[in-house]
């Protein structure tokens, strides 16, 4: 079925076909119409899947059917949780709007680079901001941009958005936007108590949950190695120097903390490893060169933070490896989801020590599989758990990177609770 059989206008439809967008994709199938019709939607879809092109396209038709104002007032804001999908978001707009006539202005705003340019840019006003909260409440403060125009706001990977990292944040970001308004959420998992906040913040959305076939799901290996704490660098180590796409590949490791990034990558460097660290901590020049370097092969390893879990498409990543388990099972298919994309295969490996078999059993649970354990010769752990089985109600937190229970504490529970209660009022 053709864009514009969903209600895409010709000219627009054309434009998408240019940039490869020819043929929907289910969730793209769902959406469109939907959005176009000024619903609320919750998308849920793998990611992959088409989920930025599902919200851009319908949303760039609405603002071209719109008056025109001078200085140009802001009508769609895409909220995203990281400098980097900021980027990729950001980019695909630009690339859609170019040639739109009338033309519609993009800017993309995200701490750890000047303000400065950002405010330049949004002289004269904009049409869509794409931003990081954090930094759209700076150039809020500075009188840079004003959010009382909005008609649409889209929360992509809303997930980490209504995680209570960013509640205060979003909080005052909701405070500032007209009531009445058209909201889009859209992310590749959703815990059920983000699913909660999220339909108190929309208005009767159409939920769209779009389940991958199992032809079109990633050709993913996962692979789990107990292995004692102390020896994980040493294990990593053994991997990329004898294994077959350790030699040749880029390998991308998960670590829990900002401390650890650097620790281990210092450690693959003095074994001479071209390895560097990626984490929040960076500036974005210092984030970009890393990827950059990445990309282009002159980096083997980055060791990063879950920073890199989401917005980061790096074209033939072969390895993944979790040298500590994160804290969510909805960041681990995040985190693997960096392999196997664009229908390439890939190999998702997880260190699990002792104390954090608990944990990783709970990743298992969710996502309905069975990871056989591994020991390799040498590496056998030899370490004893302080239990074996995490507390009911616990949050499941261990000092390597435990993951974070289902059931959130009561204190979460307030500060949802005070979330959903700015919004309503």
């Amino acid at each position: 079925m053709p864009f514009v059989a969903l209600g895409l206008s010709s000219p627009l439809a054309r434009v998408a076909a240019d940039q490869g967008f020819v043929h929907p994709t289910p969730i793209q199938h769902e959406a469109i119409p939907a959005i176009l019709a000024g619903q609320d939607v919750l998308g849920l879809a793998q990611t992959g899947s088409g989920k930025t092109a599902a919200f851009l396209l319908p949303l760039l038709q609405q603002m071209l059917q719109r008056p025109r104002s001078t200085p140009r007032r802001l009508q769609t804001l895409i909220l995203v949780p990281t400098r980097e999908l900021a980027v990729q978001v950001g980019d695909i707009a630009r690339e859609l709007t170019q040639a739109l006539t009338p033309a519609l202005k993009v800017v993309t705003a995200f701490g750890g680079v000047s303000i400065n340019p950002q405010m330049m840019a949004l002289r004269g006003g904009a049409d869509v901001v794409v931003a990081t909260p954090g930094r759209l409440l700076d150039l809020v403060d500075h009188n840079a941009l004003s959010l009382g125009t909005v008609a649409a706001l889209v929360l992509d990977e809303a997930d980490r958005l209504l995680a209570l990292g960013f509640a205060d944040e979003l909080a005052r970001i909701l405070a500032l936007l007209p009531a009445r308004r058209q909201s889009l959420f859209f992310s590749a998992t959703f815990a059920p108590e983000v699913q909660e906040l999220a339909q108190a913040l929309l208005h009767n959305p159409l939920r769209i949950e779009i389940e991958q076939a199992p032809e079109h799901r990633p050709d993913i290996t996962q692979r789990a190695i107990e292995v004692d704490a102390p020896r994980r660098a040493q294990l990593l180590r053994h991997l990329i120097q004898s294994s077959d796409w350790g030699s040749t590949s880029r390998v991308l490791v998960f670590a829990a903390t900002k401390y650890a990034t650097e620790l281990v990558a210092h450690k693959l460097h003095r074994a001479g490893i071209h390895a560097a660290a990626f984490h929040g901590d960076l500036s974005q020049g210092a984030r970009r060169q890393v990827l950059d370097a990445f990309k282009a092969s002159e980096l083997q390893v980055v060791v990063a933070t879950d920073v890199a879990a989401r917005g980061i498409d790096i074209a033939q990543l072969p390895v993944v490896v979790n040298y500590d388990l994160p804290r969510s099972p909805d960041d681990y298919i995040h985190r693997i989801g960096r392999t196997g994309r664009a229908g390439a295969s890939g190999l998702a490996i997880s260190f699990i020590t002792p104390d954090a078999e608990a944990h990783f059993r709970l990743i298992e649970k969710r996502q309905g599989l069975r990871v056989p354990r591994e020991r390799l010769e040498g590496f056998e752990p030899t370490e004893v758990p302080v239990t074996d089985v995490a507390p009911a109600g616990s949050r499941g937190l261990d000092p390597h990177g435990g993951i974070k229970g289902r059931r959130p504490s009561k204190k979460d529970k307030l500060r949802a609770a005070a979330a959903a209660k700015t919004v309503k009022s």
